[in-house]
């Protein structure tokens, strides 16, 4: 598996693996990508830990309610992994576990 923090607000768009965009019609589904009930503050805002399918190469991010595209998008091309997010939880200043 692997992970990516996101701030509240901001929600998953596109996805691409290794062949490019995420194709539903050839993997016969939609890609994992799940939040978890586990957040850290950083500068004051909240980044929820979302964790992803190992096949995943990139994730577009965008600002909950945008509908087209527009400047405020972005691609995650470095997701990271396990040992990474225990990193950067225990160098958190606060973790929140949502029931």
């Amino acid at each position: 598996m692997k992970y990516f923090f996101l701030s509240d607000g901001w929600t998953t768009g596109r996805v691409w693996e290794f062949g490019g965009l995420w194709d539903e019609l050839a993997w016969q589904r939609k890609p994992y990508i799940r939040r978890l009930n586990l957040s850290i503050e950083e500068r004051e805002e909240r980044l929820w830990l979302y964790q992803v399918e190992e096949t995943v190469l990139m994730v577009e991010v965008k600002p909950q309610g945008v509908t087209r595209p527009s400047i405020g998008q972005v691609v995650l091309k470095r997701l990271i992994s396990a040992e990474q997010v225990i990193e950067r939880l225990s160098e958190a200043v606060a973790i929140h576990v949502a029931e």
